[in-house]
This record gives structure tokens, sequence and C-alpha cells, in this order.
């Protein structure tokens, strides 16, 4: 999947998180375009040094501390990001559980309409 679709899936999710969630504060869909960026940034950058650094902590909780560090991931792009605001950690964890539900939910959607096609 390319990732400007990727992006895009991932921004509307994000929408989606802050309309259902009181703590989730989505300025406007740019706003929701920047913070799916920074987080994709994120991701790929801070997450992999995150995981290395509290690995003991992951190993003793059966790997549910990734759940901190992706609160954690969401807590710093709200900082970042002007019009994205993150009411507290548990929010956020909050956040990021909707987020992978709704965005896994509508890549399978596309993939599905996708492998459908006849080329």
């Amino acid at each position: 999947m390319p990732f400007i679709l990727r992006l895009f899936i991932t921004s509307v999710a994000i929408l989606l998180g802050g309309y259902l969630l009181p703590g989730i504060h989505v300025g406007s869909f740019w706003t929701a375009m920047l913070v799916a960026l920074v987080l994709s940034l994120l991701n790929i950058f801070l997450k992999p040094l995150m995981i290395l650094l509290t690995l003991p902590f992951t190993i003793f909780s059966f790997g549910l501390f990734l759940l901190a560090i992706n609160a954690f991931i969401i807590m710093i792009a709200g900082a970042w990001v002007p019009g994205f605001v993150v009411d507290g950690f548990w929010w956020a964890l909050l956040f990021s559980i909707i987020l992978s539900l709704i965005s896994s939910l509508l890549e399978s959607l596309v993939k599905h309409d996708e492998s459908t096609r006849n080329y």
C-alpha cells in the first residue's frame, strides 16, 4: 500500500478517534494529516529506541508495556503538533488502541477493494 494512502487512512482514523474520545482534540483534517505524518516519523525513529531501552519491562509485562510506549509517542505528537491536544496518559493509551483498531479496519477494507480489482 502506498505511503500517501496509508497516511490518509491514518488521518481519517485520527479524526474518528478524536470524535469518539472526549480527551483527544483534533483541530482539522490537515492537523490530522500532520499528526499522522509525525506519528509515522516517531514510529520509525523513536519507537525502536524506546523498545530497546525498555526491553526488560516489555518482557516482564508480556508485551503490554508496548501499549505504554504507544501512548507516550502519541503524547509526544500532541506536544509537537499544534491543534492536536491529548488530555492525559490514559486518553493517549485509549486513543492508541482506538487508532490501531480503526486504521486496521480501514486498511483491510482498502486491501479487500484492491484485491477484487481486475487489471
